[in-house]
């Protein structure tokens, strides 16, 4: 390729993005067309992908770290020939409805791997779709997976921590066929990126273990001479590409100007004069678009040879990378429910889940999990598990250390990469952390599992920095994702299936540190997919309904004995996912709570039950943060107790 056709094809995806961005009169020009011969050169002449099989599962992975900069990845797929995206939708960039939203969408258009927008998320997912790569590789062979992950990011991405706990675990595991390319233009929204920010970029990704390259962003032979070197590189590889951003534009080239605002009706016809692209917008002349065309089918052959391997590998390898579970893969599963009911086990809900693990990991072969350096207290260790490392990566199991961060958005690249199923345990207090990527889960959604422990005051000792009071609540107000607090073995196995045979969305389980009783009699159902259900009591002749959850399910059982001695006939409600149960029809939601007073409880912030108390109800929770103490004192303290239970339903039928 000749560097008047380079130059022409980075050309056309600077105007079709500024011309979109002064059309909508709204967005970021500057990262576009400061990065726009970067991609020329990464789009035209390397990345493996195929617009007429958008979801191939060998293809490259590309990730727009810099979300912002959004119109470049829709030019792209625009100019490559992706067949649902048109003219027209990049006329309507940023418009209510329109697939090319102000950030890449995953599920808007099917070239977008991911959701990006939150700096620092996109690359540090991007670790995840490294790593899943090299996974799936040395399970199934690089016949079949064998592919790069390439990321812009720009110096925001750099600066979030996030990315930090990243790169270090990129680098620990040597993800060799991970590229980053940085915009490295030294300017943010407020100014120069120097104004707050001194960290020598080469030297950090030197020091967890990454190779590094610096290039002049514009120079098309040290472009293509970089990504040659990374592809040949023994672990992932920053690439620091100095651009000018805003290229192209005559007085805002360079200036943060340029950053998150259109360049107006002048300075647009201003660098049409400069760049020499005569032509009005949103015309791209005709030899410039088959080029790019070509470019996009460049990989159709590789495509249908692919697709013969991966057909030889039998109809297994396509559920794996489907996403579809095994047939029978609960049947061990099914088994320990029965079991745990005739044994009236007790345990801890986090060692149910241990118990649960152990029933599905050997039986499904794409789940991969892991904890933040909490295996020992999250219990997400199996007899199976198999630690994923840089000398062998056909493990199972991931150790993350004390990266909650990373953890989330890692999980969120595996599960998006497809052929994973990722699970990741914390303390449920430090969701805290992971909340960003749990929030783009959602979002997104796709199949991430949280196992988060130590769920309320219960835990104890270790005092209101590990208590968890508010979290509950606020995973209920976040949409799309389900929120499981299971009160017995029967019921954690329950969530767990649903949470598996859930694919669109994600699903954390809040467990407990201490031991349950075995409150279920029967598994004939499963009676969490409903979100709630009465569990014990008599539902004809309440006079009142406890709902309850967790730990507190059984507290709520006591309660009702005690009000039965006194005459007084209650049901108490199993509510371990309100969102599931929100989702039945009015008359099942009816049916369960029953027409009579009602009182909730659970260890936590009292926010929310209003909506299933109403107005003459009671709520037993917690108005303030927790303290250090042994649990069943703090139970006391709080007011907590099967007493206050009692009271409340009295004083709710006086």
């Amino acid at each position: 390729m000749n560097i008047n056709s380079e130059s022409k094809m980075a050309n056309a995806i600077r105007f079709l993005s500024a011309d979109a961005i002064e059309k909508s009169k709204s967005g970021h020009p500057g990262m576009p067309l400061g990065m726009a011969d970067v991609a020329t050169v990464l789009f035209s002449e390397f990345i493996k992908l195929s617009p007429q099989h958008p979801r191939w599962f060998d293809r490259d992975r590309f990730v727009l770290s810099a979300g912002h900069g959004s119109m470049l990845l829709y030019s792209l797929l625009y100019l490559m020939g992706y067949e649902d995206i048109t003219l027209e939708d990049i006329k309507n960039f940023r418009q209510l409805g329109a697939k090319t939203a102000g950030h890449p969408e995953y599920g808007h258009l099917v070239g977008i791997d991911m959701t990006t927008g939150p700096l620092g998320q996109g690359i540090s997912s991007a670790v995840g779709m490294a790593l899943a790569e090299r996974i799936l590789a040395a399970k199934y062979g690089e016949d079949v997976c064998n592919h790069y992950t390439y990321v812009i990011a720009g110096d925001g991405c750099l600066m979030e921590g996030i990315s930090e706990e990243a790169i270090s675990l990129a680098g620990h595991w040597k993800l060799n066929k991970l590229v980053v390319f940085w915009d490295n233009n030294n300017i943010t929204i407020d100014g120069h990126v120097t104004d707050a920010n001194s960290t020598d970029q080469i030297k950090r990704f030197q020091a967890v273990g990454w190779n590094t390259l610096e290039i002049d962003g514009h120079d098309y032979d040290a472009i293509r001479q970089a990504i040659q070197t990374a592809r040949a590189s023994d672990r992932p590889v920053l690439i620091a590409c100095k651009t000018k951003i805003g290229y192209g534009a005559p007085t805002k080239c360079g200036t943060s100007k340029c950053h998150g605002s259109p360049l107006g009706a002048e300075e647009l016809a201003a660098m049409r004069q400069a760049l020499d692209w005569n032509y009005p917008p949103f015309e791209i002349p005709t030899e410039v678009l088959n080029a790019w065309r070509m470019a996009g089918a460049r990989s159709e052959q590789a495509y249908s040879e692919w697709e013969k391997r991966a057909q030889s590998k039998g109809s297994d390898f396509c559920d794996i990378i489907e996403g579809r579970l095994p047939a029978g893969w609960d049947k061990e599963l099914n088994a320990l429910k029965e079991t745990a009911i005739a044994e009236k086990t007790k345990v801890a809900t986090r060692k149910a889940s241990q118990m649960c693990l152990e029933a599905i990991v050997p039986h499904i072969p794409q789940i991969v999990g892991g904890s933040a350096d909490l295996a020992a207290s999250n219990l997400t260790l199996t007899k199976v598990s198999k630690t994923v490392t840089k000398d062998d990566y056909s493990g199972n199991n991931i150790m993350y250390g004390i990266r909650e961060h990373a953890m989330g958005a890692i999980m969120n690249g595996m599960a998006l990469h497809g052929g994973i199923i990722p699970f990741g345990g914390t303390f449920f207090v430090f969701s805290d952390y992971m909340r960003p990527s749990m929030r783009l889960a959602a979002l997104m959604g796709i199949r991430v599992i949280y196992v988060l422990t130590h769920d309320s005051i219960g835990v104890g000792e270790d005092g209101p920095t590990h208590q968890p009071i508010e979290h509950l609540a606020s995973y209920r107000c976040m949409p799309n994702i389900l929120t499981f607090r299971p009160c017995d073995v029967v019921e954690t196995a329950e969530a767990w299936q649903t949470a598996l045979e859930t694919d669109n969305k994600p699903s954390l389980l809040a467990l407990t540190r201490q031991g349950l009783p075995l409150l279920r009699t029967s598994a004939k159902e499963n009676l969490t997919a409903k979100g709630g259900y009465v569990i014990a009591g008599n539902a004809d002749k309440r006079q009142a309904t406890i709902i309850a959850t967790g730990s507190e399910v059984s507290l709520a059982v006591d309660a009702m004995k005690k009000l039965k001695e006194e005459g007084i006939e209650t049901a108490v409600v199993s509510m371990p996912c309100t969102e599931l149960f929100d989702a039945q029809t009015p008359d099942y939601q009816e049916q369960v709570l029953g027409n009579c007073p009602r009182v909730a409880v659970e260890a936590a912030s009292k926010f929310g039950w209003e909506k299933y108390v109403g107005l003459n109800g009671d709520i037993i929770g917690m108005d303030g943060f927790g303290a250090s103490g042994p649990a069943e004192e703090l139970y006391k303290y709080f007011g907590i107790t099967i007493d206050e239970v009692v009271d409340a339903v009295k004083n709710c039928l006086k």
